[in-house]
């Protein structure tokens, strides 16, 4: 049972004068590389993800890595994201334009937008950080969507 408080436009009055502070138990998740990784999602996606397992309610974070040589499937979603290169040097290529990328660069992936990301290294692994808005649209009503070629 949904024990969440839901409001609609005729509950304008209630809206509150303060914030209400609430700490969740969990505010660290170590060693996000070892624990967070999701082998069946990896394997789908042909290159490793791991989830950070934080109670973020609207921002998602994934650890995302790139074999020598590798590809990410050719994909779009319906929500924004952020890549930040922890490691390697590649391109994406996003919506027919290339994106050229290299440790330390941040990468803007548009809503919808067909993209697929690609290590340029034969013999080094690249590595990003997502942080992304589909746990925010999840929570509006399973508005996140994911589509793959």
């Amino acid at each position: 049972m949904n024990n969440k408080q839901q409001y609609s436009s005729a509950d304008f009055d209630k809206t509150p004068t303060q914030i209400q502070v609430n700490i969740p138990e969990k505010l660290i998740h170590k060693d996000v590389e070892k624990t967070g990784q999701k082998e069946a999602y990896s394997n789908e996606r042909k290159h490793p993800v791991a989830f950070v397992d934080l109670p973020s309610k609207t921002i998602n974070m994934t650890i995302g890595g790139l074999i020598p040589g590798g590809t990410s499937n050719k994909h779009r979603h319906s929500y924004e994201t952020v890549l930040f290169v922890l490691e390697g040097e590649g391109h994406s290529e996003i919506n027919g334009k290339k994106v050229e990328w290299q440790e330390g660069d941040a990468v803007y992936i548009p809503v919808w937008a067909w993209h697929q990301h690609f290590n340029h290294s034969k013999t080094n692994s690249a590595k990003y950080l997502a942080c992304e808005n589909a746990a925010l649209l999840q929570n509006l009503g399973n508005l996140a969507i994911r589509e793959e070629i």
